[in-house]
């Protein structure tokens, strides 16, 4: 089982404007969400999918994989299985796909290798 982690997280933000990049403690959501992959043992290839250079940077911080999101996948009307599907034909080779959204950054690293536990004996 080869899995791949992506970490969306566009510029564009219809309600809260770059909410990604807003800070909770020490750090922004985003890079929660970077802290938190690097956590998890089973995850191969991790990769921020975003149009924007804050969340490049970040990328670089936090030595992951950066893609530069097309136009059209980084709109409002952009719907996140398109983004996936994006980021799969960039990255075939992997077998299973973890999203972690940056906007839930209060997750235990616990129960995410309790599920992949469950999901391998299954």
């Amino acid at each position: 089982m080869r899995v791949l982690a992506i970490i969306p997280a566009r510029k564009g933000s219809k309600g809260i404007k770059n909410k990604n990049f807003l800070k909770i403690g020490k750090y922004t959501l985003l890079e929660h969400s970077c802290l938190f992959s690097k956590k998890l043992n089973f995850i191969e290839k991790i990769i921020i999918s975003s149009d924007s250079k804050i969340a490049k940077k970040t990328a670089k911080k936090f030595n992951i994989f950066f893609s530069k999101r097309p136009k059209k996948l980084a709109s409002d009307n952009a719907l996140m299985i398109d983004v996936i599907k994006y980021e799969l034909k960039r990255n075939n080779n992997f077998t299973h796909i973890l999203v972690l959204q940056p906007t839930c950054p209060f997750r235990q690293v616990k129960y995410y290798n309790d599920a992949y536990k469950k999901f391998i004996d299954k």
